[in-house]
């Protein structure tokens, strides 16, 4: 792209979690403030944005991949700006290697993306990687566009420094987002068509406020508030820390309709001297009281979590232990990984470092396990009538696919619209979605 060109269209390629999820999207939004155009399917960009994550091994790496697959046939490249965690961590270096990009721009400083764009245009390069204390939501343009299920980051970084985690430096410290902007901020979103709100956090059960009565509140208040908004029919929230699961959050499973019977609380090992070496604040049986306390209040929710193996030092006995707390908790569904030293984090210089064909063998083996659960889920809601939301068209004909309230992917066939609340009983199971056929009259 010549310089002093000011960019016309643009693409923003999010990578990583939910949270990088809804941080393309603002930024889409605000370029689209700026009169930028998204560039359709298929098509070359003005303007590229790597919204980047920075937990898997080797990220930095996969970066410059990218940006070299952004070069052109006749040579030239678009505008290309870094975001993201990976550019918080890596500025320098990647502004140093890859003289293609023009801006890198971290997590908490993409509201500058507009003037760092301008700068680049003109030919001169940008990086910002600070971390103001005054927040970037205040600069973003209002909410105008949403599906039926949309993101709402309500709190932001990480206080709990977690051994192998990168997010307490990529992300800062913990910040909750204040009350007002966040119900604002929904309004327009319901607006807009949600009809579903999946509330947002590295630490989200952390989130408090006041409200404009000026009472404190915690999640579960905000979640009430939310519940409040008539066409708001489901709330969701990810993701939570143990530590932050608090009674009256807990309670909400119970007594709020909308608070749907799902819960993500990753526990990363069954380990206690695994967890201890991590960081985490729980033991493998604190962690499993909370979740005999949510199951109390709501019998049917279906649990979710995160797994970590081969930690450094994990032993096969240690190992055996987090297959162990699978088979008691009965996942409806998880992530695991295997472990990957992170640059900076204090795992990354202990001592037995787990080999990587070790480190294959068990996760095939927890996934192996973690699959066996989620099937046993899927069979165990057959005969159910639920709501399904539904997200987009199926691949044949009359084809719908939504989500059910425990969020598993659903598929039936009949009369509906993306939005819609449709009733269905859930016919088939798979390890991975259910096929229900329409029961007699729609909710919504």
């Amino acid at each position: 792209m010549p310089q002093d060109q000011s960019p016309k269209t643009y693409k923003v390629k999010s990578f990583g979690c939910q949270m990088n999820v809804y941080d393309g999207e603002r930024m889409a939004e605000l370029l689209a403030s700026q009169g930028l155009t998204a560039a359709p399917d298929g098509t070359d960009a003005d303007l590229v944005v790597l919204n980047t994550c920075h937990i898997r091994e080797k990220a930095a790496e996969k970066v410059y991949s990218d940006i070299g697959r952004l070069k052109r046939d006749d040579g030239s490249s678009p505008l290309i700006a870094v975001a993201g965690c990976v550019a918080q961590a890596e500025g320098e270096e990647i502004m140093a290697r890859a003289p293609s990009v023009k801006m890198v721009v971290g997590p908490q400083a993409y509201h500058r993306l507009p003037e760092m764009v301008r700068e680049a245009a003109a030919g001169r390069r940008a990086t910002d990687t600070d971390m103001p204390a005054e927040t970037k939501f205040g600069h973003l343009p209002a909410r105008r566009r949403s599906g039926p299920s949309a993101f709402l980051t309500v709190q932001e970084g990480c206080d709990k420094f977690c051994t192998y985690c990168v997010v307490p430096y990529t992300r800062g410290a913990e910040a909750s987002r204040p009350y007002a902007d966040l119900i604002t901020e929904a309004q327009r979103l319901v607006d807009a068509g949600a009809r579903e709100i999946t509330l947002l956090g590295q630490n989200v059960n952390a989130w408090t406020g006041e409200d404009t009565k000026g009472r404190t509140l915690g999640l579960d208040g905000l979640i009430r508030a939310l519940a409040a908004m008539p066409d708001l029919a489901r709330i969701r929230y990810t993701t939570s820390h143990p530590n932050d699961m608090t009674p009256g959050l807990i309670e909400a499973h119970a007594s709020e309709p909308k608070l749907m019977p799902f819960l993500h609380l990753p526990v990363q090992s069954g380990s206690d001297r695994v967890l201890k070496a991590m960081n985490r604040s729980h033991t493998a049986e604190s962690y499993l009281r909370i979740l005999e306390q949510v199951r109390a209040v709501r019998p049917d929710i279906a649990l979710s979590g995160d797994f970590i193996v081969g930690f450094p030092g994990e032993t096969d006995a240690e190992f055996a232990d987090t297959l162990q707390l699978v088979e008691t908790v009965s996942y409806a569904q998880c992530f695991s990984f295997k472990y990957s030293p992170r640059p900076g984090t204090p795992a990354a210089t202990m001592g037995d470092q787990i080999a990587p064909e070790v480190m294959d063998d068990r996760l095939q083996r927890l996934q192996a396990a973690l699959n066996r659960s989620q099937l046993v889920f899927n069979k165990a809601s057959l005969g159910r009538s639920c709501e399904v939301l539904v997200e987009r068209r199926g691949k044949l004909p009359g084809q719908w696919l939504g989500k059910s309230p425990w969020l598993q992917s659903v598929h039936f066939i009949g009369d509906a619209a993306i939005g819609d609340l449709v009733r269905v009983d859930l016919m088939e199971a798979g390890p991975n979605s259910l096929s229900a056929r329409p029961a007699l009259q729609m909710v919504a």
